[in-house]
């Protein structure tokens, strides 16, 4: 069998993902080339696995589980606009965290424990809780900066945060198909 592309995530509110696809239906008339992320795949990644043997998905399910029992339920408001590496030399653009980073935080870091126990590398930078909006493409110098100019006090709203997910991606011609593994409850 073919190894899954897997990654853990949490999954947004339907609200989030509807405002936030108002917003990129706005963005995309401007001049930069953009891969934008569909409304239907977008979530706060936690850890991006790579390919795993599917064999192997009951074991890192039951360890996302343990990790995720370990932490309560709890609410994050999503809110700003930027850009990795910077809006002047931009490469992926997002939306930001403004309340629940604690906690998602936390989260995060006893997931990334609980795969590094399985030999799963941890993350080389520092965990960033965000949206992916999408992928710059191509773009003069200031287009995304002015594009985006005015809605750096972007409010996607808020969602509760109950459990973790453990997702496969499958690569097709219209972006990434997920497909839920696994479910992971929060504090259970």
């Amino acid at each position: 069998m073919q190894p899954l592309r897997t990654f853990i995530a949490v999954d947004i509110s339907p609200s989030v993902a509807s405002k936030i696809g108002k917003l990129v239906a706005e963005l995309r008339g401007g001049p930069a080339k953009v891969k934008w992320t569909r409304e239907t795949n977008i979530h706060l990644t936690l850890q991006f696995l790579g390919d795993v043997e599917p064999e192997r998905t009951p074991e890192i399910a039951a360890a996302v589980a343990e990790a995720a029992a370990e932490v309560e339920p709890f609410e994050v408001v999503y809110h700003g606009i930027g850009a990795f590496p910077t809006l002047e030399r931009p490469r992926t653009l997002w939306i930001g965290v403004a309340d629940g980073r604690e906690a998602l935080c936390e989260l995060q870091g006893r997931i990334e424990a609980a795969m590094t126990e399985q030999g799963f590398r941890p993350e080389a930078r520092q965990y960033h809780p965000h949206l992916t909006l999408g992928r710059v493409r191509h773009s003069r110098p200031r287009e995304i900066a002015q594009m985006l100019e005015g809605r750096e006090d972007f409010h996607a709203g808020s969602s509760d945060v109950s459990e973790a997910v453990l997702y496969s991606s499958e690569l097709g011609r219209e972006g990434p198909t997920y497909t839920a593994l696994a479910r992971a409850p929060l504090g259970a």
